[in-house]
């Protein structure tokens, strides 16, 4: 017996265990341009080879000023066949960080992050020259 009830703003819905462990038998892959809206969850639908470019996890990236080159850079990643995987796109991603950069009054969160990860990469090398330096005078 399936039942839902609402709580507040929630509603609980209590299923038998078949329909809340068999999957729909409707194939959602074949309906190419239906009104049906597109699962949202991921960007990347491997069975389709499709890329969603409107999925809330890429948060806003493939649209202007600097979408054409995040979409390169993400198409290539994802795409890329090298090992490590990406390597190959190193290129393509410079060149949305220099678009990123161009724009910061869209991208601040985006160059936030680069100088965090720059910063933290100097003080590890600092760290670094400090304990050399140590171990040279003890020796």
């Amino acid at each position: 017996m399936s039942y839902s009830r609402e709580e507040d703003k929630d509603v609980i819905m209590f299923l038998e265990p078949s329909p809340a462990t068999t999957p729909d038998p409707t194939p959602s892959s074949t309906s190419s341009a239906s009104s049906e809206p597109r699962d949202q969850s991921a960007a990347f639908n491997p069975e389709t080879g499709e890329i969603n470019w409107d999925c809330p996890c890429l948060g806003g990236m493939a649209q202007p000023p600097c979408g054409d080159a995040f979409k390169e850079a993400f198409s290539c990643f994802v795409f890329s066949t090298s090992e490590p995987k990406g390597y190959d796109c190193v290129e393509k991603f410079q060149a949305m960080q220099e678009c990123f950069r161009a724009n910061p009054e869209v991208y601040a969160d985006q160059l936030d992050d680069d100088e965090d990860e720059e910063d933290d990469k100097k003080e590890e090398e600092t760290e670094e020259v400090k304990k050399d330096g140590e171990e040279a005078k003890s020796v």
